[in-house]
C-alpha cells in the first residue's frame, strides 16, 4: 500500500510545482521533498559524474529510510544514477522522464530534444534511445541546446529564457514529428508552444503524474 511518495529535486522551484500537483491529483497520499541543488550545480561545473551520482544514490536511500514507498527523481541530468540505485531497493524509483520518452517514441520517429542545461542532453538522449529500443524502433534525435536560456533563468530573467526557448523550437518544428521539452523547468511553455506549432509538444510533469496515479491505483 502506498503511504508516502518522495520527490528528489535539484532545482528549488520544482518543490512547489510538485506539491501543488500532488495536492490536486493525489491529495490522500503523503509526500515529502528532498532538495539538493548542489547535485545539478556540480554537474554543470563539470565535476566527476561518478561522485555526483554516488551522492544521488545517497539521497534516494535516505528517502527510502524515511519510509517512502515510491521515489521520484525529478532531475533529468542526474537520472542515470537511478539505474545504479534501483537494484538496491525493494520499492520503485522513477525517473521523471521515463513516461515522457516513452510517449515521445509512440508519437513520432523524428524527435526534437529541447534542453537548456548542457548536463541534460546526454542522459536524455540515452533515455530516449532506450525507450525506442524497448518499443522495437529507432528514433532520429535533433538536439536543441540553448544554454543562454538557462543563464537567463539563473539571472532571474524568465522572459528572456522563455523567448529563447520558443525561438529555438520555432526553428526546428517543421523538421520533426514531436517536440520534447526535456526539463521540467520548461513545462510552463508547453501550452503556448502547442498552440503555435503544428507538431505535438510533450513535457514531463503531467505524464509523470499520470504514471503516479496509475501506480497508486495498482498498489493501494
Amino acid at each position: 500500500m502506498v503511504h508516502r511518495i518522495a520527490f528528489i529535486h535539484t532545482v528549488g522551484f520544482l518543490v512547489d510545482v510538485f506539491r501543488a500537483r500532488m495536492r490536486e491529483a493525489l491529495p490522500d497520499v503523503d509526500c515529502f521533498h528532498i532538495l539538493n541543488e548542489s547535485l545539478l550545480q556540480d554537474l554543470l561545473r563539470g565535476e566527476d559524474k561518478t561522485a555526483v551520482y554516488r551522492r544521488v544514490v545517497g539521497q534516494v536511500l535516505a528517502a527510502a529510510d524515511a519510509g517512502a514507498d515510491l521515489i521520484v527523481m525529478t532531475c533529468s541530468s542526474t537520472s542515470p544514477a537511478v539505474d545504479l540505485v534501483r537494484p538496491l531497493l525493494d520499492r520503485p524509483v522513477l525517473k521523471i522522464d521515463d513516461p515522457l520518452m516513452a510517449a515521445a517514441v509512440r508519437t513520432g520517429r523524428r524527435v526534437a530534444l529541447v534542453c537548456t542545461a548542457v548536463s541534460t542532453l546526454e542522459p536524455s538522449s540515452a533515455l530516449l534511445r532506450s525507450h525506442a529500443e524497448a518499443q522495437g524502433c529507432q528514433v532520429s534525435i535533433k538536439p536543441v541546446l540553448r544554454t543562454d536560456a538557462y543563464t537567463a533563468l539563473l539571472a532571474g530573467d524568465r522572459e528572456s529564457h522563455d523567448r529563447i526557448v520558443c525561438d529555438a523550437v520555432a526553428e526546428v518544428s517543421d523538421s520533426v514529428d514531436v517536440i520534447v521539452l526535456a526539463q521540467a523547468s520548461l513545462a510552463h511553455l508547453a501550452g503556448d508552444l502547442a498552440k503555435s506549432r503544428s507538431v505535438p509538444v510533450l513535457v514531463s510533469p503531467p505524464l509523470l503524474m499520470r504514471t503516479l496515479l496509475e501506480r497508486c491505483a495498482k498498489l493501494t
